[in-house]
């Protein structure tokens, strides 16, 4: 479960951080699957149930590594265009 929620946070934060230079659907994928990583090491370092704040946390946790993912893979795809320009 926490994957999904990682998941579903890194899709919203890669698609509102890189879509400059990817396009928000790309940078959505970008961040969907930093998150979700993210998500399934959380979810294998603890055992436990969830609680209110666990989901509040794992959405947050998702959405800011999907958004750091996505803003690197951008600058890189930015970085190759402009390469292939010059």
């Amino acid at each position: 479960m926490e994957w999904l929620l990682g998941l579903l946070g890194g899709l919203v934060g890669g698609g509102l951080s890189g879509g400059r230079s990817m396009g928000p659907l790309a940078a959505g994928g970008a961040g969907a699957v930093g998150g979700g990583i993210t998500g399934g090491i959380i979810e294998a370092a603890t055992s436990g149930g969830l609680d209110f704040g666990q989901i509040l946390g794992q959405v947050a946790g998702g959405g800011a590594v999907g958004a750091v993912v996505s803003a690197i893979l951008g600058a890189v795809v930015a970085n190759r265009t402009r390469a292939r320009s010059h």
